[in-house]
């Protein structure tokens, strides 16, 4: 069974996120989302709360999962006996930072390969960030995210 990683922060998952987590099933038996606690980060979502909804979201499909992890994405592939993680490029202006990563990644796990995957044209400028902001004013959502993601956010920003 060939397994991938794809980690991310995923705060809150976008419909560009699912995206490449379905085309990485084309590929891949497999798919693991590995949810960053990121403390350098401060995030809208919980970690539990973005585990649940990329679970609600895959519910049903047995071939992706979602945990938590905080460290290097190289032990946490160790950890799951993977040696691919899928990585998404939305422009060319992601590509030299993801470059850069995939490279200290491999010079830190010689064996790990880095898989980089496009999400349909229409995703490609879809980022969290854009749709948090978007979200806390009031903006309309369902093109961007799942209706779960939605109604989270809709409730956070309505606190």
């Amino acid at each position: 069974m060939k397994k991938a990683l794809y980690p991310g922060t995923f705060d809150p998952i976008t419909l560009g996120h699912i995206d490449i987590i379905e085309r990485a099933l084309h590929l891949f038996d497999e798919v693991t989302v590995a949810i960053a606690t990121s403390e350098a980060k401060t995030p809208l979502f919980s970690l539990e709360e973005r585990i649940d909804q990329i679970e609600t979201i895959f519910k049903g499909n047995k071939n992706v999962r979602a945990i938590g992890f905080t460290g290097l994405v190289v032990d946490l592939a160790k950890e799951e006996d993977t040696n691919v993680l899928i990585r998404g490029l939305r422009a060319v202006s992601d590509f030299e930072y993801e470059f850069q990563l995939a490279n200290m990644n491999r010079a830190m796990s010689p064996d790990l390969e880095s898989v980089f995957l496009t999400p349909k044209a229409k995703f490609s400028f879809l980022s969290s960030t854009l749709v948090r902001e978007i979200a806390s004013m009031g903006g309309q959502l369902s093109a961007f995210v799942d209706p779960t993601v939605e109604e989270a956010l809709k409730k956070r920003f309505k606190d």
